[in-house]
């Protein structure tokens, strides 16, 4: 008997803790969003929310009546204050937890992202792992309009685009929330964004006509990094800029490379693996940057007269992508340099790691430094697979 009353005293404090699902929010009751929209319209912010309508997007329940998605919207003289009078709109309170993609208005990337960090990094329901972006010459608002074919929720389809063509293309830079403040509060690392641009009518982009064609009147594309200046957009970089900053970043998964051959034509090599590591150097106060690549291609695709199965051609063909990609790399370092004098690659950061003492000397005025830093690129290609043919068959019917 003893026994027993000792064991429900020592059970009765775990019981206190016991509560119950006390915060619970039942899927009725809330507006689950996964696209989130910030314009700057004069003084206020415009918020847009893209939000799952459940009764379309559950299997064998859509009535084909409805859209899949619905947008609500709000102005406030803050984030917060929007984000509440969308309740006069919304019959459901938002719900954030599932968000996939948040875009940012060009103009108001400008002014600062500060605000817009600091209301998503503050609201406990945000998870960090979503996509950011800028919207091109074009509002959020309408980038989240768009009806889009293969995904059903627009905001996933941007959020898998994106995840794809970084993967694949190397173009583009998914960017989290975590990463994106990391890159920010980081001493010698400013961040880049990648930008989304609006093809073709609105009015027809955001109606159900955009997904019954085989090709969509309107859609949504990625293109170029936008270039920060801490919290502050300042340019934009061209594609085969961005690419390069991938590589110098060490940022890539795969890309296509394509050089001209030595006897006319082009051919498309495919990098299966690449490593970018960044090397600072200081003599005498003097700093230096030495970028060392190692990368490894496969060919994928020939439109020439050449035969691949010399290695002497293999050679030649290392020796021209190795350049190609070299100079690629030093000219994206030199138009940042040059045109936005923005350490975007993080040579600041590794300065900071291996000289703090000078790092401590030249922190305030690191831009100015930046902008004339020399800058040695070295590449490293080499080709492993040709792929299932030896030569191409216009090199086979000549030899025929």
């Amino acid at each position: 008997m003893k026994q027993r009353t000792l064991a429900f005293l020592l059970l009765l404090p775990l019981l206190l803790t016991i509560t119950g699902c006390w915060n619970r929010r039942e899927l009725n009751d809330l507006a689950i969003a996964v696209g989130l929209g910030f314009d700057k319209v004069d003084d206020q912010y415009l918020v847009s929310v893209q939000v799952v309508d459940p009764g379309e997007v559950a299997s064998n329940k859509t009535s084909g009546a409805r859209t899949p998605v619905t947008m609500y919207q709000a102005k406030g003289q803050t984030i917060f204050e929007a984000m509440r009078k969308i309740t006069t709109v919304s019959p459901r309170k938002i719900y954030n937890s599932h968000l996939r993609i948040l875009v940012i208005q060009e103009d108001l990337a400008r002014e600062g992202v500060n605000d817009v960090l600091d209301y998503v990094s503050r609201n406990h329901e945000h998870r960090t792992d979503f996509f950011i972006v800028v919207a091109r010459k074009t509002s959020a608002a309408s980038t989240l309009k768009v009806l889009t074919h293969l995904e059903a929720i627009p905001a996933n389809q941007m959020y898998y685009s994106l995840s794809a063509s970084q993967k694949a293309w190397a173009h583009t830079s998914t960017m989290t929330l975590d990463m994106l403040i990391r890159d920010i509060v980081t001493e010698g690392k400013n961040p880049v964004l990648t930008g989304i641009r609006y093809t073709g009518p609105q009015e027809v982009g955001k109606s159900k006509k955009n997904v019954e064609e085989i090709s969509s009147p309107a859609e949504l594309v990625y293109t170029g990094l936008g270039v920060f200046s801490k919290e502050k957009l300042i340019g934009w970089l061209s594609e085969e800029d961005s690419r390069s900053y991938s590589f110098i970043h060490d940022d890539i998964d795969s890309t296509v490379l394509v050089i001209p051959c030595p006897t006319g034509g082009k051919l498309s090599l495919e990098v299966i693996r690449s490593q970018t590591k960044i090397k600072p150097s200081l003599t005498a106060d003097n700093p230096a940057i030495k970028l060392a690549t190692r990368t490894e291609v496969n060919i994928g695709e020939v439109k020439c007269r050449i035969d691949l199965t010399k290695l002497d051609t293999i050679n030649e063909l290392e020796t021209i992508a190795s350049e190609q990609l070299q100079k690629n790399m030093e000219k994206a370092i030199k138009k940042v340099q040059q045109t936005y004098g923005s350490d975007i690659f993080g040579f600041g950061e590794a300065f900071h790691r291996s000289y703090p003492k000078y790092w401590h000397k030249v922190n305030d005025q690191w831009e100015t430094v930046f902008s004339s830093l020399p800058v040695t690129v070295k590449v490293d290609l080499k080709i492993r697979e040709i792929g299932t043919l030896n030569n191409s068959f216009m090199e086979q019917k000549q030899r025929e």
